[in-house]
């Protein structure tokens, strides 16, 4: 019996879930290398090899499709498999001979294998209308609209130079992290909370709903003689915390929410450093179920990337080498208003030299 004391405090220790050829050659491993779209090999100085598949799987699971996975992980890898940050998932195999097998049932099922290496993969993102109360457009429906429009970047059957990352968040609270990622689709309100004073002396605190709002933009006011609030527009940044606590102020509008789309940023160091993603495309209408302005958008931008990017250069790398002038010309962007950085810290960030590259 294990001296080692067991809590309920804190999570697990991460070695319990460690696949055996893992653990055995923990820190020994000499190099990986891809063998084909979405099939990856580390080699150990042992000799011992630990091949990875991985499949694109939607971000919302069902039980009966995890249990699917767990079939496929308890016939091909004793029962391992792992769950990537951008809801791939892998499976881990030790024994080569099991790996067509395993993609031939994966294909089976709908789930392409790719996105390792210079690839799109699977775009990580937020609840969307599914679940969020804030939010300004949907995520699954957007994001299956997308990776259908941009699959055979995935899959490997047509090459790109390096790795692209896209991500969406259903409003400006980004949940999902999007501010640095190749290609970001994030929603976006443009219009106020609507208050619905009968309501709202019904169902809100109005101390509260004053104290959620972030930039003091909700004052109390009185309206046909009741208690209520009021909304400086101008401080307004739609952020729906108010909405969090009152129910009688709705976010959402049908005619004026819809979508952003940023371009260039980056998490990692390789090549240059971090970057923050830039806005490309101010705004795009929700047009359900297949929201064709956005996809054609995304599929423009990817293609300029793909046919005039050098190896391994990231969209933030390629725009800065050509220069935004000439990315906005390759892609047909329009230069719109919303474009000219007011924030008032923003001469930190601004251009200051008058050379341009086109």
């Amino acid at each position: 019996m294990s001296t080692q004391r067991r809590t309920d405090i804190g999570p697990p220790h991460y070695e319990r879930f460690l696949p055996p050829v893992i653990k055995a050659n923990y820190g020994k491993w000499k190099y990986h290398e891809i063998l084909r779209p979405g099939v990856m090999v580390h080699v150990s100085e042992t000799g011992d090899k630990l091949y990875t598949v991985r499949a694109g799987s939607p971000r919302l699971l069902s039980t009966k499709g995890i249990r699917r996975f767990a079939e496929l992980a308890d016939k091909y890898c004793d029962g391992y498999l792992r769950f990537t940050s951008r809801h791939n998932v892998e499976f881990l195999l030790t024994d080569e001979s099991k790996i067509e097998p395993l993609i031939a049932e994966l294909k089976a099922m709908g789930h392409p294998v790719g996105g390792i290496g210079p690839a799109i993969s699977s775009i990580v993102h937020t609840q969307g209308w599914v679940h969020c109360h804030s939010a300004a457009t949907d995520a699954s429906g957007v994001v299956k609209a997308v990776m259908d429009e941009l699959i055979e970047y995935f899959d490997g059957t047509k090459p790109v130079p390096g790795k692209l990352r896209i991500a969406l968040a259903c409003c400006l609270n980004m949940c999902g992290a999007v501010h640095c990622s190749d290609i970001a689709i994030l929603g976006v309100h443009r219009r106020p909370p609507k208050i619905q004073h009968e309501n709202l002396k019904k169902l809100c605190e109005i101390p509260n709903v004053v104290a959620s709002c972030p930039t003091a933009a909700i004052r109390p006011a009185e309206v046909n003689g009741y208690p209520s609030v009021e909304i400086d527009e101008d401080l307004c940044m739609f952020c729906a915390n108010c909405f969090s606590v009152c129910p009688a102020l709705p976010m959402a509008d049908p005619l004026n929410d819809g979508i952003s789309i940023w371009v260039g940023g980056k998490v990692s160091n390789a090549r240059s450093e971090p970057k923050f993603s830039k806005l490309a495309i101010p705004f795009l209408p929700n047009n359900p179920p297949r929201w064709p302005e956005v996809t054609e958008a995304v599929r423009k931008m990817v293609e300029v990337w793909a046919a005039h990017a050098r190896k391994y250069e990231r969209m933030g790398e390629f725009i800065d080498r050509i220069g935004w002038p000439r990315f906005f010309k390759l892609t047909g962007l329009e230069f719109r208003k919303e474009h000219i950085d007011d924030y008032r810290f923003a001469a930190l960030s601004y251009k200051r030299s008058a050379w341009l590259r086109h």
